[in-house]
C-alpha cells in the first residue's frame, strides 16, 4: 500500500520509507493482521537518495539504510536511540551483528539483512574463469555485463581494482577512479540495481555485478549460474531498520522491529529474499538448501569490506559516475 492511500487515525499507521521489494508483503499482511496496524510503504532507489531528504519530521517511522548511511545519520542526528526494553527478540540477533563499526552497540539501528556484491557467471556462456572486476571488465565481456547503477557500488569495485582504502576518497584518488571507470563503464549493456536476475535469466547478460540477494535467487533457479566475490575485495552491507528522530509513530515502529526479529517471521523475509540473514534464531530454521547457497552464506574467507560515509566527496563520486554513463549512452 503507498502512502498517498493512507486514511484514518494515524496512531494505527506505520509509514517505512525503504527499498523496493525489501519488505515482504507476507510479512506486512502478517503485522497488520496482528496488531491493526496498517503499514504504509515510500520507495528510494540508493542511499543516496535517501540521504538527500530531511528525515527529521517528515512523518516516517521507519527507514532502511545500508551500513555508510547509517553512519551518516547517526552523525547528523537524525535518528531515535534503539530502546531495547520495547525490543525484547533483540535477543535472537547473531552476535556478529550486535557490534557493528558503523552502529556500536546497535545503539540506532537494528539489522535487518546482510550481503555482498559479487559476479554471477552464466557458466553456459563463459567457461574461462572469472575471479575478479580485472576479468569482468578485460573487454572480453563487452556489451554482455549487467551492473548495479549505484555510484558508491562502483566506487567501491574501482578502490579494491586498484588496491586503496574504499573509505578514503579525495580529489586526487578519485582523479584515478575516473581512469578506471572510463575504460569499465561503456563495457555494460545494462545498468540495473532492482533486476538484474531478471536480465540474466531472458539472456540479455551473461556476467552481472549484483546484490547477493539476486545472485542467490538465480543460483536457486538454474545450476547454470556460479556467484564469485571478487578476489581484489568485496562489499559487504548489513541494511537496517532505524527511526527517523520525531518519527510520529515510534512505539508502532519498534513494535514492527521486534515482530520482524520473531524467529519464525525472519525466516519468512529469507524465503522471499534470500540475502544473509544476521538473525541467529531464524538461520537456524532455514533449510539446509538456503544455508548452503554461497550466495546467501558464503564460503570461506573472503575478502570482505565495509563501507563507512565519505562526506561531501559522495555528490562528486556521483556526479562523475553521472557523467561517464551518460558519454557511455549518449
Amino acid at each position: 500500500m503507498s502512502r498517498s492511500e493512507a486514511v484514518g487515525d494515524e496512531a494505527g499507521q506505520l509509514v517505512i520509507y525503504c527499498w523496493p521489494g525489501y519488505v515482504p508483503n507476507t510479512v506486512i499482511d502478517a503485522f497488520t493482521e496482528e496488531t491493526g496496524i496498517v503499514v504504509f510503504r515510500e520507495f528510494y532507489n540508493s542511499n543516496e537518495e535517501l540521504l538527500r531528504h530531511r528525515l527529521v519530521n517528515r512523518r516516517y517511522d521507519l527507514v532502511q539504510p545500508s551500513d555508510y548511511a547509517v553512519d551518516a545519520l547517526i552523525k547528523r542526528g537524525a535518528l531515535e536511540p534503539v530502546r531495547p526494553e520495547r525490543i525484547p527478540n533483540l535477543k535472537n540477533l547473531d552476535p556478529r551483528f550486535r557490534n557493528l563499526q558503523y552502529d556500536p552497540g546497535g545503539t540506532y539501528s537494528v539489522p535487518w539483512l546482510a550481503g555482498t556484491v559479487g559476479i554471477v557467471i552464466n557458466t553456459r556462456k563463459i567457461s574461462e574463469p572469472v575471479q575478479g572486476y580485472g576479468d569482468v571488465f578485460s573487454g572480453n565481456y563487452r556489451g554482455r555485463i549487467v551492473a548495479l547503477s549505484d555510484a558508491r557500488e562502483w566506487l567501491g569495485w574501482a578502490l579494491c581494482y586498484l588496491g586503496l582504502p574504499v573509505n578514503e576518497v579525495t580529489p586526487s584518488v578519485l582523479e584515478k577512479v575516473r581512469g578506471v571507470w572510463e575504460e569499465w563503464i561503456p563495457q555494460v549493456a545494462i545498468f540495473d540495481s532492482d533486476a538484474a536476475a531478471d536480465v540474466m535469466l531472458d539472456g540479455r547478460a551473461d556476467l552481472a555485478l549484483t546484490w547477493s540477494g539476486d545472485a542467490a535467487s538465480l543460483l536457486s533457479k538454474s545450476s547454470a549460474y556460479s556467484f564469485v566475490l571478487p578476489r581484489e575485495g568485496a562489499h559487504q552491507y548489513v541494511d537496517s531498520l532505524a527511526v527517523p528522530l520525531g518519527a510520529p509513530n515510534r512505539d508502532q515502529a519498534e513494535s514492527f522491529i521486534d515482530f520482524i526479529l520473531r524467529p519464525e517471521i525472519s525466516v519468512m523475509i529469507s524465503n522471499a529474499i534470500p540475502f544473509t540473514n544476521p538473525n541467529q534464531a531464524a538461520f537456524e530454521r532455514l533449510t539446509d538448501k538456503q544455508k548452503s547457497n554461497p550466495a546467501s552464506y558464503p564460503q570461506g574467507n573472503p575478502d570482505l569490506r565495509s563501507f563507512r560515509e565519505i562526506g561531501d566527496m559522495v555528490d562528486e563520486v556521483e556526479a562523475l559516475f553521472n557523467e561517464l554513463r551518460f558519454n557511455r549512452e549518449s
